[in-house]
């Protein structure tokens, strides 16, 4: 019975797989399956490290905003061509020896000059005698040079004498820091006999040489100048008196014969000229004015005014030689009321005061 036990035991115990790694019972033929044994000499595999837990991520910082972009420096504009020399012509038949020889324009005034026919050789106009140009700069008939800067927006008596008178009106800025103004001869009046002639600069902007910005009348009626160089107007009631354009716009010759020669060229005050002077000049003003050359004949010898004195004989000039700046004061000497006024402190002019002061305000105002 205990034998009998001890089979069924043994018969139910293979046949459900009492052995995990057996399972069903193998086949018949099949060969029993082996343990792997451990090697002698290999350690277990170590157990696998895991990875720290990584850090919580770092807040993103707000965007900054893009600084605006620098403007890129423009490069500065090519320097314009220097224009080429003018020619001037010696137009005096007196010296048949330079009569219309052709010169040119020295380099320190390429576009205006005048030909010494005496000397035949061309001059800057600005540098001989009788020359009134830039900020009042004089040429007297001693040759010696001067300043005389009055006042802006006032008439000063450049010439007088009993048979001519000559003011000038001024224009000009202000500069705090100094003592006087800037100034620049704007307009002139010539008085002879009966007649006045007025010649000015029309104020500008904008400067452009191919616009004629010169304006001039004569007895209060605007003479008409055809844009031609040489084109030549002659007064009706003084057939004496001739202007002629030295060039196509803002230049003319006045010429009365036998008692003056006057030559008159509208010029603006440059970029170049303001930064070097300090003159502060803006795109609203460029302060045309005039470049002035005067030549006399017949004076008497007590002509007087800030130019006419210094063509007395035994003249003895006013001013301090050898200074930086030789200046010529007496701004109440030889100031007028208006510009048609020969009413200055040392006028000579007996020929009565010219009228036509209404005309050029209205007209230039």
């Amino acid at each position: 019975m205990v034998i009998l036990l001890l089979t069924l035991t043994l018969l139910v115990g293979g046949v459900c797989g009492d052995d995990p790694e057996l399972g069903s019972p193998p086949p018949p033929n099949a060969r029993p399956r082996l343990r792997p044994l451990p090697h002698p000499f290999l350690s277990p595999p170590a157990p696998r490290c895991q990875p720290p837990p990584l850090p919580p991520p770092k807040p993103k910082p707000p965007p900054q905003p893009k600084p605006p972009p620098q403007p890129q420096p423009q490069p500065p504009p090519p320097p314009k061509p220097k224009p080429k020399p003018r020619k001037a012509i010696c137009k005096l038949k007196e010296f048949p020896l330079c009569y219309l020889s052709v010169h040119t324009c020295p380099n320190e005034c390429p576009e205006r000059c005048a030909v010494d026919c005496a000397a035949c050789k061309p001059v800057c106009i600005c540098s001989m005698p009788g020359a009134v140009c830039q900020d009042p700069r004089f040429v007297g008939g001693d040759g010696v040079t001067f300043y005389f800067h009055g006042k802006k927006d006032h008439d000063f008596c450049l010439v007088s004498d009993p048979d001519l008178h000559i003011n000038a009106h001024f224009i000009g800025k202000t500069r705090p820091s100094m003592k006087r103004d800037f100034t620049w001869v704007q307009s002139t009046a010539i008085l002879f006999g009966p007649h006045h002639l007025f010649i000015g600069a029309q104020k500008v902007a904008k400067w452009d040489d191919s616009l004629d910005h010169l304006s001039v009348t004569f007895d209060g009626h605007l003479v008409h100048l055809p844009l031609s160089e040489g084109s030549e107007w002659r007064g009706q009631a003084c057939h004496n008196l001739t202007l002629t354009r030295t060039s196509r716009t803002n230049g003319v010759v006045a010429e009365l014969i036998g008692k003056f020669k006057i030559t008159a060229n509208v010029v603006p005050i440059t970029m170049e000229e303001s930064m070097i002077h300090g003159y502060n000049i803006t795109d609203e003003d460029c302060f045309a004015h005039l470049d002035l050359g005067f030549k006399f004949y017949g004076l008497s010898g007590n002509v007087s005014g800030v130019l006419g004195q210094t063509y007395r004989e035994g003249y003895r000039t006013r001013v301090r030689m050898g200074a930086a700046m030789p200046i010529m004061g007496g701004d109440s000497e030889f100031a007028t009321t208006n510009l048609f006024a020969a009413d200055c402190a040392v006028a000579r002019f007996e020929s009565g005061n010219a009228t036509g002061g209404d005309i050029w305000a209205e007209d230039h105002e």
